[in-house]
């Protein structure tokens, strides 16, 4: 798609930019710090909802070329490098990056007259914009981070089969280590950084009952009891296990590319990753209790290297945080 033009940007295409199955994709020069998320809607662009000074959404611009923070409880949008011509039977979809989901950062992506986040309709040609909320830690973002990704579909999506995911409160190791609560109140994340001491930012936790309280509004890192395994013809999507339970949010990124969790690309074990937010009451969650399922999808081809053949922080995972700590 790329040597064909479907996929350009404003700068070379870097190595490791090209998953299994999705693309990265890299974030501009310019973020709009902004009032409230927003969508352009059928009729408008999004550089004409940002222009327009009478209804006042962007509050300021932010260079991040040299690096800036982007602070908790505010609204970001900047425009992406990539940008796409799609042919009328493609389209697309976009999710967050593992090691996004797992920093609490909340992402979507927009495009010009769209009217749903993450879905990019058949035959677009246009610009890519990334919407970033960080929820629990301030970043430091800089031109060229990848924070996103996107996939893309020949016509309409079918699911092959799905396997329900669960909740493993039995305990990692030896510590007997079932997840991880996000501290309040923690330092700076530099994106590009992978020496964050995790203690200082994440509270190990334990479930001596085989229990855990999800408090409302924190955010947690768990693991699933299943191992998880995606063919080599395949990718996987993570979905809610059932939409009426709402006491809490399990899976910002939900992508799963073919290789992963697989015996040959080193996988053998894998465990799905769990990013969960708590809502409105306190929530006890059961050692085995479902709370989400994987969609396999097959895919056009199988890819010239599979996940975790290149090296993979999150390959043959168990409990894990982001490749930021340590």
């Amino acid at each position: 798609m790329i040597d064909t033009g479907h996929i350009k940007a404003e700068a070379p295409f870097e190595a490791g930019q090209v998953q299994p199955a999705s693309l990265d994709l890299r974030l501009g020069q310019t973020a709009y710090r902004l009032r409230a998320s927003f969508l352009p809607g059928k009729s408008r662009t999004v550089k004409s909802c940002l222009d327009n000074t009478d209804r006042g959404l962007v509050l300021t611009k932010i260079d991040l070329s040299a690096g800036a923070v982007l602070e908790t409880g505010c609204v970001y949008l900047v425009p992406l490098q990539e940008y796409l011509n799609l042919p009328e039977d493609l389209s697309a979809s976009a999710n967050p990056k593992s090691s996004t989901g797992r920093l609490d950062v909340f992402t979507r992506v927009i495009t010009d007259y769209g009217q749903q986040f993450d879905q990019i309709e058949r035959g677009y040609n246009g610009p890519l914009y990334v919407e970033i909320a960080p929820r629990t830690f301030p970043v430091l973002a800089q031109t060229g981070e990848r924070l996103v990704q996107v996939r893309f579909r020949i016509g309409e999506p079918h699911t092959l089969r799905s396997q329900t995911v669960s909740i493993d409160l039995t305990g990692f190791g030896d510590d007997g280590i079932v997840g991880y609560r996000a501290r309040r109140h923690a330092g700076l994340v530099t994106l590009a950084g992978r020496s964050h001491a995790a203690e200082d930012f994440w509270e190990p936790l334990r479930a001596r009952y085989g229990t855990l309280i999800l408090d409302p509004e924190e955010f947690y890192i768990l693991a699933s009891k299943e191992a998880v395994s995606i063919p080599v013809t395949e990718a996987a999507e993570m979905a809610p296990v059932a939409l009426e339970m709402g006491e809490f949010r399990a899976h910002y990124a939900g992508f799963f590319d073919p290789g992963f969790g697989v015996d040959s690309a080193g996988g053998a074990g894998s465990r799905a990753v769990l990013e969960v937010r708590g809502r409105d009451v306190p929530f006890i969650l059961e050692d085995g209790q479902p709370v989400a399922k994987l969609l396999f999808e097959r895919l056009t081809a199988a890819p010239d290297q599979n996940y975790g053949e290149g090296g993979s922080h999150y390959q043959a995972q168990g409990l894990r945080l982001s490749k930021h700590f340590i």
